[in-house]
């Protein structure tokens, strides 16, 4: 017993901040991470934040993120900022001269579009970037700022869709469902999905481990788009839908990201079932 507490002492005593901790991903995070460590966030228009001691505002486009940093003076810091990609820009750049001068790590949420300019395979964590995408252009170039740091100071973590019960996604399917409206599907996309709880755990771990490197955090095996809504709206109850499939090629395209090289382990991977389960009735 000693041991254990000595431990959950030690991780109380890691400080971590959330660049975009009100959004749906960031909250998330913040939610699983500060009963565990010493979690702060950044909020810029959800004024529920405003009476949270842990919580900053920040205006990606005005602000300077030394202020905050310089209050903090965090070990952890994970970027899940969304909004203006030349403010993002700034920001990150930031960011890594902050990590470059001050112990600390810096964990980045990129996305599965960075290989969007591939559509043949899956990819992995050591292959080539390369988007056509303004999205995926703009995570490559945040990813490449973070590739010059040294290892040990930083994280990329890539993610394929995210979804879960308060996700803008399924809150989209959700409402063109009930409005007997067309739900959008792309019958031709394979995907690998993962959700904001387990997310939550992969990074809770990765923090905990003080992990380094390039992450895929998504399930293990590959799923159509079609498929996946389909089943995602079975398990909201006894509907209907229309579907709208648009096909932006005739032949299958990938956008997955799945693990080879840095696994987490058993308990942390998890299979697109088990994201499609997740989903239950409506509230």
């Amino acid at each position: 017993m000693p041991e254990k507490k000595k431990r959950l002492e030690r991780e109380k005593g890691k400080k971590i901040l959330i660049f975009g901790g009100s959004g749906f991903i960031g909250h998330a995070l913040y939610k699983e991470l500060c009963n565990y460590f010493d979690t702060y966030g950044t909020y810029f228009s959800n004024r529920a934040f405003t009476e949270n001691q842990q919580f900053f505002r920040y205006d990606m486009a005005e602000d300077d993120v030394f202020r905050i940093l310089q209050k903090v003076r965090p070990q952890y810091i994970i970027s899940a900022l969304r909004g203006d990609f030349a403010a993002q820009i700034q920001a990150h750049q930031h960011l890594v001269e902050y990590v470059s001068k001050y112990r600390c790590k810096l964990y980045f949420l990129s996305s599965a579009n960075v290989f969007d300019g591939y559509s043949k395979y899956p990819s992995y964590e050591h292959d080539k970037t390369l988007s056509e995408s303004i999205y995926g252009k703009l995570k490559i170039r945040i990813e490449n700022m973070l590739l010059r740091l040294p290892e040990h100071k930083m994280a990329i973590l890539r993610l394929p869709m995210v979804f879960g019960n308060t996700s803008p996604r399924i809150k989209q399917i959700k409402d063109a469902v009930e409005s007997n409206e067309p739900v959008e599907v792309f019958p031709n996309l394979i995907l690998n999905v993962t959700n904001d709880d387990r997310l939550a755990q992969q990074v809770h771990y990765m923090v905990n481990r003080n992990k380094s490197g390039i992450f895929h955090l998504g399930s293990t095996d590959l799923i159509h788009h079609e498929e996946f809504v389909k089943e995602v709206i079975k398990r909201m109850g006894n509907y209907h839908p229309l579907l709208k499939r648009v096909f932006t090629t005739n032949e299958d395209r990938y956008m997955a990201v799945l693990p080879k090289h840095n696994k987490l382990p058993k308990n942390l991977q998890f299979n697109c079932q088990e994201i499609i389960d997740h989903h239950w009735a409506f509230d």
